[in-house]
């Protein structure tokens, strides 16, 4: 199955989540609970995959410019969100976090096949949500939820073509792919802190929905496990 191919899964996770939150849209409390979840296999495979693939890149340089490119990319994507309000900017800001994930999933497929399908499992949960997210806040101003759907999947196909240009990395030196993963860790690191778990904390919050972090990160750790 090749690198690209796998985007098909976590493509297909925003479309199952559009459906169902036009469906019938989740609680709260299972929401928080997905994202929780989404953030422990996020925080899982960066910490297991990604991280050690920037520390033994022996790219101190690359690892600090990629790194800090990374940072500055994430918060500027803050501040157009909190700049900009309504459809119109969640369309943006979503379609660029989708694009940003499908990179990280292609640098991912470089750093080596496991990382990459570690990272597909993550991500698919990650997107799941942000299906959710996205149809919910279309449908407060579009009435048609065929329209709807079909906008969400026009933006999930920026993930295979982030994909791609991640992997296109692969051809180019090593520091250079240091830095591109050095910028991937920064990326999914903002993903858990600043959006999955701060969104997941504004939520109705009780230990069972806070365990699913945990859940999360130690599932992965047993399916790397799994697959040797």
């Amino acid at each position: 199955m090749g690198a690209l191919n796998y985007t098909l899964i976590p493509l297909v996770a925003i479309l199952l989540g559009s459906i169902a939150a036009v469906t019938r849209p989740p609680g709260e409390r299972l929401v928080s609970a997905m994202q929780h979840l989404a953030a422990g296999v996020v925080f899982a495979a960066a910490a297991t995959e990604i991280l050690p693939q920037v520390m033994h890149g022996a790219s101190p340089v690359a690892t600090l410019v990629g790194g800090a490119l990374g940072v500055a990319a994430m918060l500027g994507l803050k501040a157009f969100e909190s700049r900009f309000k309504g459809p119109a900017a969640l369309l943006g800001a979503v379609s660029i976090d989708i694009a940003i994930d499908g990179l990280v999933l292609g640098l991912a497929f470089v750093a080596g096949a496991k990382a990459g399908i570690l990272l597909t499992v993550a991500l698919t949960l990650e997107v799941l949500f942000l299906g959710l997210t996205l149809t919910a806040e279309l449908g407060e101003t579009i009435r048609s939820k065929a329209k709807v759907v079909m906008i969400v999947g026009a933006i999930a196909l920026l993930l295979p073509g982030g994909a791609a240009i991640g992997l296109s990395v692969a051809e180019l030196p090593m520091a250079v792919i240091v830095g591109f993963l050095s910028f991937g860790l920064m990326a999914l690191l903002y993903l858990v802190t600043e959006e999955l778990l701060a969104d997941a904390h504004r939520k109705p919050d009780t230990p069972l929905v806070a365990v699913m972090f945990f859940v999360g990160f130690l599932g992965l750790l047993v399916i790397e496990e799994l697959m040797g």
